[in-house]
């Protein structure tokens, strides 16, 4: 069990020092965030809240697949593969009907080293789980909201089967052929000890990676000191001591892809800026561009310099790790982002 078990680190392995390589010619990690929308209202998250107070995050609810293709399709002229092409955003990936169909075009494209999933886990169905295999999914990310069904309905506002959620998760593992399960569940849904005990003990072996991942606060509107009984919020996700950064790193790394085709620089809730849509424009030409330069070298100054929504996130320094942390190099990285 020691050895599946993942803490300090983040879950796609070991990072490069980011200031040692920048500008990156091809992104590391190119986010699609395919449905905006979920069948969990977890308390933590934008869904818990009324859909107008969510601000601006899509046009659309799913993305177009014919949208999708051609944006993989744009990725193949990156200089090289990308690290990581991950299915995640504010919403269940796996609502999304062509889902299956969207990994296994990724994968023939060979556009990136891993095809990532973030999920909740309750739509995997055996249909849908020999479907992700077989198109080649590579990393399967399953949040664990809670250990029976009172738990989920407090965190997640819905009734769920709990057997029958880990007789799903029983079957992917089973059937999983090359793909890496991660089972990961949020500190503030365990009452204990014992729980963290519990909860290694059941999800334990139907998983490669396992984690207690900690509460970090990613919607200014919810009131995330309240769900943690007392703990400081003083820890990443991933348990590290927060650094002290006024440099995000996320808009030198990554994209996102909305599920309307807009290009946004980071996973935060509200958006700094918008690089364009990939229904207009090349996503390579997007991340090269003007625009995006200009922001970047913006953020080089620090947070409160890039934009407003910026100067107020504090969702950066909850997603950090010491390989991040730019200050040092910014003054040398002005010059090549100009």
């Amino acid at each position: 069990m020691k050895n599946k078990i993942v803490k300090g680190i983040t879950p796609g392995g070991e990072r490069t020092v980011l200031g040692e390589v920048l500008p990156l010619d091809t992104p590391f990690l190119i986010q699609i965030f395919p449905v905006y929308a979920c069948n969990f209202r977890c308390k933590y998250c934008v869904h818990s809240l009324p859909k107008d107070k969510h601000g601006y995050m899509s046009n659309e609810t799913f993305m177009d697949i014919e949208l999708y293709k051609k944006c993989i399709d744009d990725m193949t002229l990156f200089n090289k593969k990308i690290k990581m092409l991950r299915f995640a955003g504010w919403g269940e990936p796996l609502l999304h009907p062509n889902i299956a169909e969207m990994v296994k075009y990724a994968k023939e494209k060979d556009i990136a080293h891993s095809v990532d999933i973030v999920t909740n886990g309750y739509l995997l169905n055996e249909k849908v789980s020999l479907a992700l295999v077989e198109a080649g999914l590579d990393k399967l990310r399953i949040s664990i909201e809670g250990l029976s069904e009172a738990k989920y309905k407090d965190i997640c506002g819905v009734d769920i089967d709990f057997k029958s959620l880990i007789k799903k998760l029983t079957f992917f593992y089973k059937n999983r052929g090359n793909t890496k399960v991660y089972i990961k569940i949020i500190d503030c849904a365990l009452e204990n000890e014992k729980e963290k005990k519990q909860f290694f003990d059941i999800f334990g072996e139907i998983a490669d990676f396992i984690a207690i991942e900690y509460l970090t606060p990613a919607v200014d509107e919810i009131d995330y000191q309240s769900m943690v009984n007392g703990r400081e919020l003083n820890v990443t996700q991933n348990g590290s001591l927060i650094l002290n950064s006024k440099i995000c790193p996320q808009p030198f790394y990554m994209l996102q892809v909305n599920p309307d085709g807009n290009v946004v620089p980071c996973c935060s809730a509200s958006y700094p800026i918008i690089l364009g849509n990939v229904s207009e424009k090349n996503i390579v030409d997007i991340w090269y561009s003007k625009k995006f330069k200009e922001f970047q070298r913006k953020m080089l100054d620090g947070v409160k310099n890039a934009s407003d929504v910026c100067s107020r996130c504090k969702q950066y320094r909850y997603a950090m790790y010491k390989e991040d942390v730019l200050d040092d190099y910014a003054e040398k990285l002005k010059s090549l982002f100009e």
